[in-house]
């Protein structure tokens, strides 16, 4: 068995992002998509370049209810009509939406709130746990697929204890990396959205995110994830160096892998 990773598109211009276990004939077992920021076009091109298709898709994930997360929320519903997992708060966030439609209700399941949700049976459990963001309600998810460990969180404006904890167990963790300090406050961005940004609801800036993954790394880690980019605001490179020095300063660089993921385009499959 293995675990595949994949970044469909990771920042304000989309984010999907698909994870799956696979058989010893690559076959999926159990498939999961987190978001719905690209279409069911690009969600199908980028899949077959795998092998795979929207059928190894057996649930999907929201983490928010901003556009760049759903903005093809309705044409999945109604052409893919897959079960869409959300907490109880988005769920009737979006049902009231005219992005959503009656297509989402169709395939809505709400997530029970302090608990493990089993969305796929026999293989994928998930529990949400909810992050510092401007939107409605924004979530993480600590995954468990085929007994694989993996925790998600975009688009947190602050860390906290609780996503702290759940990563702290995980053997891959997606993290945003939004912003470097600098290029945001010597920006062309007005004063209320550097403000937005800043101010413990809006991103996750490249140092934020280098201190989370200090408190959060352990033996167990494998994999680390910087997701969600600043076009504007950020580079690959700033954001990788924050981060990398964390792990050159506690001697573990050896021991984790570190990506960046590209913001428009998708990423390689990633075998976990």
């Amino acid at each position: 068995m293995s675990i595949v990773f994949k970044s469909l598109s990771s920042g304000s211009c989309g984010n999907c992002y698909f994870l799956a276990s696979t058989d010893s004939q690559g076959r999926v077992q159990a498939g999961v998509a987190i978001d719905t920021g690209v279409s069911v076009r690009r969600l199908k091109e980028e899949l077959r370049r795998h092998g795979y298709s929207p059928d190894d898709i057996h649930a999907v994930l929201l983490t928010h209810d901003h556009m760049d997360h759903i903005r093809s929320l309705g044409s999945w519903c109604k052409r893919l009509s897959k079960p869409v997992w959300t907490s109880g708060v988005l769920h009737s966030c979006l049902a009231g939406r005219t992005i959503s439609g009656e297509d989402f209700i169709a395939c809505s399941r709400v997530l029970g709130e302090g608990d493990w949700n089993e969305v796929v049976p026999g293989h994928v459990k998930v529990r949400y746990f909810v992050v510092p963001h401007d939107a409605t309600q924004t979530v993480g998810y600590a995954i468990v697929i085929d007994s694989y460990r993996f925790v998600i969180m975009t688009d947190i404006g602050s860390m906290t204890p609780e996503a702290l904890s759940w990563a702290s167990h995980a053997q891959t963790v997606v993290i945003e990396s939004n912003y470097d300090y600098q290029m945001l406050i010597n920006g062309s961005y007005t004063y209320e959205l550097k403000m937005r940004i800043l101010k413990g609801h809006g991103h996750l800036r490249n140092e934020e995110c280098a201190e989370a993954i200090r408190h959060f790394y352990h033996e167990g880690l494998r994999n680390i994830f910087l997701c969600h980019l600043s076009e504007n605001n950020n580079t690959p490179e700033k954001a990788f160096a924050s981060s990398e020095q964390v792990l050159r300063d506690m001697g573990v660089t050896g021991k984790v892998a570190l990506r960046t993921l590209p913001r428009q385009s998708a990423s390689p499959l990633f075998i976990l």
